[in-house]
């Protein structure tokens, strides 16, 4: 969870608000000039692939104001300034770091730096090798221990069909941050069955 240095305090406070409507903290972030302070919260579902609507986003927002305002005058971070409120969700830009977030994504379509492969005597690769290739993937499952990449690479000429490669396994700690690709013509929870139905 990222915070910034000085509203750690809020931390507890957001997060036993939002954890009744199966809503995880993200981050927050005080912002703004003083007189015109910002309290940006970023709350995200625990589990699932489902997004946040508006309706849900206005019952976090109200949870969040509600326990801020019974935590009295003067909060960690912005004291006793007058502040904005916003409650928000993380959205594509935000980086895959965790299971969860690889979790909350399957069936999108990722771009992923992958660490080169071990030496061949089963080693790890040299201090200052260069890293793996950039891989453009869906999702297909992820758990604790890592997570199932189908990869996809663009068709030979434009309008072509993409082409789709086997399943690959990949554990955490050889994977960099992921990107969320944004697609226009469908989104993650309309993959294509055909690039996601393999087994591995």
């Amino acid at each position: 969870m990222n915070t910034s240095p000085d509203t750690t305090g809020l931390d507890a406070l957001v997060s036993a608000a939002v954890d009744p409507l199966g809503l995880l903290l993200e981050s927050t972030t005080a912002g703004g000039e003083p007189g015109q302070r910002v309290l940006t919260v970023v709350v995200d579902r625990s589990e699932g692939t489902a997004g946040l609507d508006l309706d849900e986003l206005a019952e976090a927002t109200r949870a969040v104001s509600a326990a801020l305002d019974a935590a009295g005058d003067d909060l960690p971070g912005l004291g006793t300034e007058p502040y904005q409120l916003e409650v928000s969700t993380p959205g594509v830009s935000r980086p895959l770091t965790e299971p969860r977030h690889w979790r909350r994504n399957v069936g999108r379509l990722v771009e992923v730096q992958i660490e080169a492969d071990a030496g061949p005597d089963g080693g790890a690769e040299p201090a200052g090798a260069a890293p793996g290739p950039a891989l453009t993937a869906r999702i297909q499952s992820a758990d604790e221990a890592g997570v199932v990449l189908v990869p996809v690479r663009p068709g030979a000429k434009k309008g072509m069909p993409a082409k789709v490669g086997e399943p690959e396994r990949h554990p955490y700690d050889r994977l960099g941050p992921a990107t969320v690709q944004v697609e226009l013509t469908r989104g993650g929870a309309g993959a294509a069955t055909g690039e996601l139905k393999t087994e591995v």
